[in-house]
């Protein structure tokens, strides 16, 4: 809103001044990159410069995206990268371009909204100036009136939606009418001359509201109101933040946690009792209570040393009651959270070498079973091939001192529903692949050896020498049961690393 004679708020019609940075020899911009050997001075345009701060923007918000890991007990290190892959768990930016379309920064667009924003926003300061006259008391009469109306709003809450009418009316259509219908000047000797009739016709025209023209006084004005309206929320937000943030950030986890259970309580008895308590006179009392407060004779023995200090160890006790009360009552873990990751050795051998040796392959987060999804599209397994390789998932470090092999192999196979493997129960804990084609010929095979043994268990005749030659005869000419894979899973503990400020 304009001062008090002219009602005019800007709306400036020259041309947006574009900013350019020129280099000190005083040749025209280019969009060059600097050289840092060849070049002397940096070159630099407002469309690179704007590139550059989004660059910036978008590789912080990367960065810090990045720095929060989901649970990854999987060890997806293995497959030679540092922990962080693509199944990470990313907060969202709600304040990304990705998470809304919002115009891009531009320094000659920031100019230009700030003009028409500051010659607009004259008519929230004149808002605020007379709300600041209110609560101060600086006309009893106002003040005592709002707080009439206040008593009316609280004690009969229909009449809310009144309010917003009864303000329409009396603040913005009542103004408009009068300054339409003026009453006449009054001089000296004209006291038998009648003050005019609000009935007439209209004498003066209509108010408008206008943007407050640049380098005016209105416009200035409000330069300065906003100045001071920033300072105003910065001393609030730090006043705030320096008041909660203690209580709520978790640095004192007895203290947040013991406030964190008295606000639950608090909540879950008001969802029952809420509708038992006198919310009218709450209110009411509130009301009248922020109004007081704002009298010049309260706030003058708020301010006397004294009550000062008072207000100062009443805060002081109550935070250290609530600090005794969080000690006594809540027990923290005070060891590290750990955790079990696995890692499975897999080791190779050639289908059609039945008497060979298997050779290790890979050290894999994946068993390679028959039936896994890799294995059938036909993909080889991802690993590593030395155990010094195998990394903790990000933001986890090693408890254990060595990897320590898993005895209880058929668990573990049963817990992944595994088929067509041999399990060993002993030994060195192999889950071997079958050879089904083998197996088919084996049966035979076995119809052979029962035959073998029962002509050897009817014959008296046959020495246990010759039994013997004969098991051996067909054991050598027996096929073998195992695949190519075989396989056996490690297992090695990790605890969570406290992380630094700002991860």
């Amino acid at each position: 809103m304009g001062s008090d004679g002219a009602e005019s708020l800007v709306n400036r019609d020259t041309p947006i001044p574009v900013v350019q940075i020129h280099p000190a020899d005083g040749s025209t911009p280019t969009a060059a990159t600097p050289s840092t050997e060849h070049s002397a001075s940096h070159r630099i345009s407002a469309s690179k410069l704007k590139d550059k701060l989004e660059s910036l923007g978008e590789k912080s918000g990367r960065d810090t995206s990045s720095r929060h890991v989901d649970k990854m007990f999987n060890l997806s290190s293995v497959d030679g990268n540092d922990g962080s892959s693509s199944s990470t768990a990313k907060i969202k930016d709600r304040r990304s371009r990705t998470y809304v379309a919002r115009p891009n920064f531009s320094i000659p667009t920031m100019s230009s909204n700030f003009r028409r924003f500051n010659s607009r926003i004259g008519v929230a300061f004149i808002l605020q100036n007379r709300l600041i006259r209110l609560f101060t008391w600086t006309q009893r009469t106002q003040t005592l009136s709002f707080l009439l109306v206040w008593t009316f709003v609280c004690v009969d809450p229909y009449l809310l939606p009144v309010l917003p009418l009864a303000c329409c009316l009396f603040f913005v259509m009542v103004p408009s009418f009068l300054t339409r219908h003026p009453e006449p000047e009054i001089h000296v000797g004209d006291a038998d001359l009648w003050q005019g009739s609000l009935s007439g016709p209209p004498l003066a025209g209509a108010r408008t509201i206008k943007p407050a023209p640049e380098f005016s006084k209105d416009f200035f004005r409000n330069m300065r109101d906003l100045q001071n309206c920033m300072e105003d929320f910065s001393r609030l937000h730090d006043a705030v933040l320096a008041f909660l943030t203690p209580l709520t950030n978790f640095s004192n986890e007895n203290l947040s946690s013991m406030l964190y259970i008295l606000i639950l309580l608090l909540a879950n008895a008001l969802f029952v009792t809420a509708h038992l308590l006198p919310w009218r006179l709450i209110f009411l009392v509130i009301g009248y209570t922020l109004t007081a407060l704002g009298h010049p004779t309260v706030q003058d023995l708020l301010a006397t040393p004294e009550n000062e200090k008072f207000l100062s160890d009443a805060e002081h006790e109550s935070r250290s009651l609530l600090l005794i009360l969080s000690k006594s009552d809540v027990e923290l873990e005070s060891s590290p959270e750990t955790r079990e990751v696995e890692i499975f050795e897999l080791q190779h051998r050639a289908l059609h070498d039945e008497h060979g040796e298997y050779e290790s392959f890979m050290f894999s987060s994946s068993p390679y079973s028959p039936l896994s999804p890799a294995r059938i599209s036909g993909d080889r397994p991802r690993g590593t091939p030395f155990f010094e390789d195998v990394l903790p998932p990000r933001g986890w470090r090693w408890s254990d001192k060595k990897w320590t092999l898993d005895l209880l192999s058929r668990e573990w196979v049963e817990d992944r529903c595994v088929t067509g493997v041999e399990v060993e129960v002993e030994g060195e804990r192999w889950v071997t692949d079958l050879h089904y084609e083998a197996l088919e010929s084996e049966g035979e095979r076995k119809k052979q050896h029962e035959r073998l043994k029962k002509s050897s268990k009817g014959s008296k005749d046959i020495g246990e020498q010759e039994k013997e030659i004969l098991r051996g005869l067909w054991e050598k000419s027996r096929p073998s049961r195992k695949g190519e894979w075989r396989r056996r899973r490690w297992v090695r503990g990790v605890e969570r690393m406290p992380m630094k400020n700002g991860e």
